[in-house]
């Protein structure tokens, strides 16, 4: 308990001492500023460890952070309630009418785009020499296909785009990832069996949708549970704590019923945010109840990004694939274009979309922390070094690179 409180203590602090350093000095967006920030300091960690293997301080500080299970901490811990928070603050109206627009993007894109990024890598590693199972190079195209939301969502709260493209790419970011979660887990199970024969279509699609469809309905329930409550109440302590207790509570229960735990705290969220906001809450609550989520989004989101930084420590990385690994950035960001083209193309007889829609997000769709996380789940197996690494990779030009040129393109397609 000690060790783990005290480690918490220090990234906790190390995170707030670089966001100073940034807003002081770099003035980049702070997400990216400690990002980039987080990876320097492993590299010095690294280089210092090298050096001075013998001396105790650096081994303690090497391990300390390798102990670290970003995996575990990020998907059990941090998700549910950045999802929450991210989920609270989109119109739901608008949502719904764009509900057609969200859905298939975030399902049939993030499912093309899997198909894509499998088999494209697949066939790259072979022209490279690595010898990659086509399972498993799916599996890689599952975890790495999701936009990641935290990362979308914290690029978009200052990008002057149209109301209508951020609730689009905010909708499909809160949702693919819960499609890419499951869709990881239903590859992942048949490529633990050995081939793709070994799990049916109907196997597969029945796990998909009792996960995402269950997680949908148990977050329907306690939302709708947490929005009679507060009705009932006119206390913005208790109500805030209510909200704080259905993020954590839906999230926990879904993880123990099996169910996609992402898509249920969106959907409580979504729910929460609206319809509660609407009907369940007075001004000063809802005051206190945005600035509550508001902050913990914030300095979660710091943390989070810093801890991705630091992340590079974990990487046990052959530096023969790091030809394969970084190939992996333009086929993602290819299979991205080809996923949101076919989608939107597919759409326009049916919904109206602003002038750059798919440049907007083919780039603006960013990875992060759950496709790290998910590689960090992978179990022990030959390919893991190098899926891990490949993610890796595609986060941080993601993340950095898009993140950073993004009000570039608004203003060349805007002008």
């Amino acid at each position: 308990m000690d060790s783990w409180f005290s480690t918490a203590a220090t990234l906790v602090t190390v995170t707030a001492l670089f966001a100073w350093v940034n807003a002081l000095f770099l003035k980049l967006p702070q997400t990216i500023g400690l990002l980039i920030m987080g990876f320097c300091a492993s590299i010095v960690l690294i280089g210092f460890g090298l050096l001075f293997p013998n001396i105790l301080l650096s081994r303690q500080l090497l391990q300390g952070v390798a102990a670290l299970d970003f995996s575990q901490t990020l998907m059990t811990s941090m998700l549910g309630f950045l999802l929450f928070a991210g989920a609270l603050h989109v119109d739901l109206g608008e949502l719904k009418n764009r509900g057609w627009v969200v859905g298939v993007t975030a399902v049939f894109g993030t499912m093309l785009s899997t198909f894509i990024v499998g088999v494209t890598f697949w066939l790259v590693a072979r022209v490279l020499g690595v010898s990659v199972p086509l399972i498993w190079a799916l599996v890689f195209g599952a975890l790495i296909s999701p936009t990641d939301p935290v990362a979308v969502l914290a690029m978009l709260k200052n990008a002057p785009v149209s109301r209508q493209l951020k609730t689009d790419m905010a909708g499909e970011s809160l949702f693919n990832d819960g499609v890419g979660v499951v869709l990881f887990s239903v590859l992942l199970a048949t490529a633990a069996a050995g081939s793709l024969e070994s799990v049916s279509a109907v196997e597969a699609a029945e796990l998909f949708l009792v996960e995402a469809a269950g997680g949908a309905l148990l977050g329907l329930v306690t939302g709708h549970i947490a929005y009679r409550a507060m009705r009932q109440i006119d206390d913005y302590v208790v109500e805030v704590l209510i909200s704080l207790a259905l993020a954590a509570g839906t999230y926990a229960l879904a993880g123990k019923l099996g169910l996609s735990g992402p898509i249920a705290v969106v959907v409580a969220g979504l729910l929460v945010g609206n319809t509660g906001v609407a009907h369940a809450m007075s001004a000063k609550t809802r005051e206190y109840l945005f600035a509550f989520w508001t902050l913990i989004d914030e300095m979660l989101n710091l943390v989070l990004f810093f801890f991705i930084g630091l992340e590079v420590i974990v990487l046990r990385f052959n530096m023969g694939l790091l030809p394969l690994a970084l190939c992996a950035i333009p086929i993602v960001i290819l299979a991205r274009l080809l996923s949101v083209s076919v989608a939107v193309g597919g759409l326009k007889a049916f919904a109206h979309f602003p002038r750059g829609t798919i440049s907007f997000l083919t780039w603006g769709g960013l990875r992060g922390g759950i496709s790290i996380a998910l590689a960090l789940s992978l179990p022990d197996m030959p390919h893991r070094p190098l899926f891990v690494a490949a993610t890796y990779c595609v986060a941080f030009f993601t993340i950095v690179v898009q993140g950073l040129t993004f009000p570039i393109l608004i203003k060349k397609l805007t002008a």
